[in-house]
C-alpha cells in the first residue's frame, strides 16, 4: 500500500478504503517532500488524484491534542469544498481531527460554533474564510500547514485580494502547498512571494487534456444547436453528460427546454441557493438527472465518477477554461468524449484558445449527424 511513502498506517488503512492502492504520480512525487516539511508547487492534470497529494501529509502534520485550527485548504468553489472536505475528513477521522468547511450561500453560526468547539482543519473559499477572520471567529495563528487548491483560479484577479489578505494572517513559518491543474508562468511568480524555496513537482506540463478524451468539433449555426445536441442526448449511454453553457441566464433557459422536451436535466449556476446546488450535484452523482447542464461553476475541480461526455454547448472564454471543462471527462484513465460546438461568431475565439493550446483541432460540419 502506497510502497516507498512514509505514511502512518491509519492515513494508508484510510486511503485502502477508498479502493486505492497504488499512487498516481503527482501523489508520489509531491507526498514525500510536504511530509518532510517542505514547500510544494505542484502541477498536475485534473482527476490525477491531486487530493490525496496534499491531504495525506496535512492529516499528519496536524496535532490531534491542540484544539486549534492548523491547516487551511482554500478553494475557488463551494462544490469544491465539499469534494475536498470529503476525501480529507476520510483521511482525518484516523487521527480524531475535527474538520469543518466554510463557504458562502448558508449561516455564519454553525460554522462559527464549529470553530468555536476546536476545528483543527478548514476548507474555505476566500470570500466565507475572510469573513470569519474580520468577524474574528476564526483565528490562523496556530497555522502550520496552507494549501492554494486549483492556484491558478485562486490567484487570479476574481481571489488575489482576498487570498493576499488570508496569508497576511497567518504565520511566516507555515508549510504551503500550491496544486493546480494547469500553471501559467505568472502564477509561479505569484505564488514564489508565499512559499519558502518551494519544490517544483509537475505531471504532466504542458498536457492540455486527458490522453483518453477523444475531441468531436463541429462547425455549426447556432439557429441549430439546440436541435444538435438533443441528437447527441438522443445517441447517450449510461454514463452522464456534462453541458457546458456560458451564463447562468443560458444555462437555466438550455435546462427547462431540454425538461420540456422530455430529457432527465439538472442545471447547475451561480444563482442557485446552497441547499439548491446540492441537490442538483447529488441527483447528478446519483444518476437520478444524467445529463448536467452547467456554467464554468463545475469546470474547476469537480471529481464526479465516470461523465462519458462533455459538451461545449457555448464556447468558453479561455483555452485555460476549455482544458478544465475537458477535464471533468476521461478521468483516471478512463475513456470519455468531448464536443465541441462552434458557430461562426465563436471563430476567433476559436482560433485563440487553438493557438493557446498550441493544437488543432479537427473539424466537421454538423450536418452530417443530422437526424
Amino acid at each position: 500500500m502506497f510502497p516507498g511513502i512514509a505514511l502512518q498506517a491509519g492515513t494508508k488503512a484510510a486511503i485502502a478504503r477508498m479502493n486505492i492502492s497504488e499512487p498516481t504520480p503527482i501523489q508520489e512525487k509531491s507526498i514525500p517532500h510536504l511530509l518532510a516539511g517542505r514547500d510544494v508547487i505542484g502541477q498536475a492534470r485534473t482527476g490525477s488524484g491531486k487530493t490525496i497529494a496534499f491531504a495525506a501529509p496535512l492529516v499528519e502534520q496536524c496535532d490531534p491534542s491542540l484544539r486549534r485550527v492548523q491547516a487551511l485548504v482554500l478553494v475557488p468553489t463551494r462544490e469544491l469544498a465539499i469534494q475536498v472536505a470529503g476525501v480529507t475528513e476520510s483521511l482525518a477521522a484516523s487521527r480524531r481531527l475535527r474538520l469543518t468547511m466554510l463557504y458562502g450561500g448558508r449561516s455564519l453560526l454553525p460554522e462559527s460554533r464549529a470553530l468555536r468547539d476546536g476545528a483543527q482543519i478548514v476548507i474555505g473559499t476566500p470570500g466565507r474564510t475572510l469573513d470569519h477572520l474580520q468577524r474574528g471567529s476564526l483565528d490562523l495563528r496556530s497555522l502550520c500547514f496552507l494549501v492554494l487548491d486549483e492556484a491558478d483560479e485562486m490567484l487570479d484577479r476574481g481571489f488575489a485580494h482576498d487570498v493576499e489578505a488570508i496569508l497576511g494572517q497567518t504565520p511566516s513559518d507555515r508549510q504551503t502547498a500550491l496544486l493546480s491543474a494547469t500553471m501559467p508562468e505568472w502564477v509561479a511568480k505569484t505564488a514564489s512571494k508565499h512559499l519558502h524555496h518551494p519544490v517544483t513537482v509537475e505531471v504532466d506540463a504542458g498536457m492540455q487534456a486527458a490522453p483518453t478524451v477523444e475531441h468531436v468539433v463541429y462547425s455549426i449555426e447556432k439557429s441549430d444547436k439546440i436541435g444538435a445536441l438533443q441528437a447527441l442526448l438522443d445517441q447517450r449511454d449510461d454514463a452522464p453528460i456534462l453541458v457546458f453553457g456560458k451564463t447562468k441566464h443560458g444555462v437555466k433557459k438550455l435546462a427547462k427546454q431540454l425538461d420540456a422536451l422530455g430529457y432527465p436535466v439538472g442545471a447547475l449556476q451561480g444563482n442557485l441557493s446552497q441547499n439548491a446546488r446540492e441537490r442538483v450535484m447529488l441527483d447528478f452523482r446519483s444518476g437520478e438527472t444524467p445529463i448536467l447542464v452547467a456554467t464554468n461553476v463545475a469546470a474547476r475541480g469537480l471529481d464526479i465518477e465516470g461523465i462519458g461526455q462533455v459538451i461545449n454547448y457555448d464556447l468558453p472564454d479561455s483555452e485555460q477554461l476549455f482544458t478544465h471543462r475537458i477535464g471533468r471527462t476521461g478521468r483516471m484513465g478512463r475513456s470519455g468524449e468531448a464536443v465541441t460546438f462552434i458557430t461562426p461568431e465563436e471563430e476567433s475565439k476559436w482560433r485563440e484558445i487553438q493557438r493557446g493550446l498550441g493544437r488543432r483541432f479537427e473539424r466537421r460540419p454538423w450536418r452530417t449527424l443530422r437526424r
